[in-house]
C-alpha cells in the first residue's frame, strides 16, 4: 500500500508537466509580440504548435509505452521536453520558436498519456474514474499556478526565464521517475509494435460508439478550458490594461475554479451517477458562457464579469474533462497506452484547431468567447445525453464488450 501511495504521488507530480508549458508563458505573450516584432496571432499560435505536437505524439508514444514499458518511454520524453525548453529560451526567430514548441509538445504529451496508462494498469471501474479526477486535479494545478508564476517571471526577468523553469522542472521529474517509479506494465500485458494489430485495435476502438462519444465530450470541454488561457491575456492586458503580474493573479483565481471542478470529480465519482455529476457541471459551464456572452454585449469589457464568467466555465470544464476521460479509458483492459493516446490525440487535435481559430476571434470584448462557449455547451450537452451512464452502478466495463484487448491477441 505504501509503494502504491508513493507511485500515485509521483503521478500527481508528473502529470502537470503536460499542461504547464501551455499556461506558464501566456502572461508574456504581449512581451513576446514586441520582442519578436510580429503579430499577436503568430505568437498565440505558439500555443497551437505545442498542442499540435501533443496531439500527433500521443498515439505513437502510447503505442511505444505499451510495447517498451511506461518508465523508459516517459524518461525519453522528459529528456525531449528538457532539450526543447532550453532551446526555446535562447531562440531569436519566431519560426524556430514555433518548431521548437511543436517538439516540446511531443515531449510533454507523455506526461499525460503515460500517467493515465499507469493509473489504468492499477485501477478499474469507478475507482479509475475517481483516480482520473485526482490526476485531473493535479493536471489542473498548471492553469492555476502557471500563469501567476509566469506573470512574476515576465514582470521581473523575461519570457525566456519561463522556459528555463520548464526545463528545470522536466529535469527534476526525470530524476524522480528514474530513481523511484516502478514499471507497471506486466510482460503479459505488453503489446509488441505490429502495425496490423495496432490497426485492428484502432478500428475496434473507434467502432465503440460510447468511446467515441466520451472522447468527444472530453475534446469539447478541454478545448473550452484551454481557450480561455489564450484569449484572456489579451482581454485583461491589452483591453483592460492590466500588467502581466496582475493578470497572473487573476488567472490564479480562475484556475483555482478549474482545480475545484477536478477535485469534485475525484471526490464524487464513486458517489454520484455520471449523468448527475455531468449535468451539474454542464449547468455551471453554461451559466459562465451566458455571463461572458451577455455581459460583453450589454456592458462591454469588465474585469469582474469576465472573471466571474471564467470561474463558472472553469468549474464546469474541471469536472467534465476527467469524468469523460476516466469513463472512456475504463472501457478497456489492455492496450491502455494506445487507447489513452487515441483519446488524447483526438482531443488535442480538436484543441489545436480550436486554438488556431481562436487567434482570429475579435478581441475587443468577451462576447465572442462567450458565444463559442455556448456552442460548446450545446454540443457537449447532446453528447452527454447520449453517452453518460444513467446510474452510479451502471458499468462501462471491459469485460462486457469486445475491446482492444481482444483485437490485439
Amino acid at each position: 500500500m505504501r509503494d502504491r501511495r508513493l507511485l500515485f504521488a509521483i503521478l500527481l507530480g508528473v502529470i502537470p508537466l503536460s499542461q504547464f508549458p501551455i499556461d506558464v508563458y501566456t502572461p508574456a505573450i504581449p512581451e513576446m509580440v514586441r520582442e519578436f516584432d510580429t503579430s499577436t496571432t503568430l505568437v498565440q499560435n505558439t500555443v497551437s504548435a505545442y498542442v499540435l505536437g501533443m496531439s500527433l505524439g500521443l498515439l505513437p508514444i502510447g503505442v511505444i509505452a505499451d510495447a517498451k514499458g511506461r518508465k523508459p518511454t516517459l524518461l525519453i520524453c522528459l529528456a525531449l521536453l528538457f532539450a526543447a525548453s532550453i532551446a526555446i529560451a535562447f531562440t531569436t526567430d519566431i519560426g524556430v520558436l514555433l518548431a521548437l514548441r511543436f517538439v516540446q509538445g511531443v515531449g510533454g504529451c507523455a506526461c499525460m498519456v503515460i500517467v493515465y496508462a499507469i493509473a489504468a494498469d492499477l485501477f478499474r471501474g469507478a475507482r479509475l474514474t475517481s483516480v482520473s479526477g485526482w490526476l485531473g486535479a493535479s493536471w489542473g494545478l498548471a492553469p492555476v499556478v502557471a500563469p501567476a508564476i509566469g506573470g512574476v517571471i515576465a514582470q521581473f526577468v523575461s519570457w525566456r526565464g519561463i522556459f528555463v523553469l520548464v526545463a528545470v522542472l522536466a529535469a527534476l521529474a526525470a530524476l524522480v521517475v528514474w530513481r523511484l517509479l516502478p514499471e507497471t506494465l506486466t510482460p503479459e500485458a505488453a503489446s509488441p509494435i505490429r502495425p496490423r494489430a495496432i490497426a485492428r485495435v484502432l478500428v475496434s476502438t473507434l467502432r465503440r460508439r460510447v468511446f467515441v462519444g466520451l472522447t468527444l465530450v472530453f475534446a469539447v470541454f478541454a478545448s473550452a478550458q484551454l481557450l480561455f488561457g489564450v484569449v484572456a491575456p489579451v482581454l485583461y492586458q491589452d483591453v483592460l490594461g492590466l500588467s502581466p503580474l496582475a493578470y497572473g493573479f487573476i488567472a490564479l483565481v480562475v484556475g483555482a475554479a478549474n482545480l475545484g471542478g477536478e477535485l469534485a470529480t475525484g471526490t464524487f465519482a464513486t458517489r454520484l451517477s455520471s449523468r448527475t455529476h455531468g449535468g451539474v457541471a454542464l449547468a455551471l459551464f453554461t451559466a459562465g458562457a451566458l455571463v461572458l456572452a451577455l455581459s460583453g454585449f450589454l456592458v462591454g469589457p469588465d474585469i469582474v464579469l469576465i472573471t466571474v464568467g471564467g470561474i463558472l466555465v472553469m468549474l464546469g470544464c474541471g469536472a467534465l474533462c476527467p469524468l469523460a476521460y476516466g469513463l472512456a479509458l475504463g472501457l478497456f483492459d489492455r492496450n491502455l497506452g494506445l487507447v489513452g493516446g487515441l483519446t488524447s490525440a483526438v482531443c488535442y487535435l480538436f484543441v489545436a484547431v480550436t486554438l488556431g481559430a481562436a487567434a482570429v476571434l475579435p478581441e475587443a470584448d468577451q462576447t465572442p468567447i462567450g458565444l463559442v462557449y455556448l456552442g460548446c455547451a450545446v454540443v457537449g450537452g447532446v453528447l452527454m445525453a447520449l453517452w453518460l451512464p444513467r446510474r452510479r452502478k451502471e458499468a462501462l466495463s471491459p469485460a462486457s464488450t469486445a475491446g482492444p484487448g481482444s483485437a490485439s491477441t
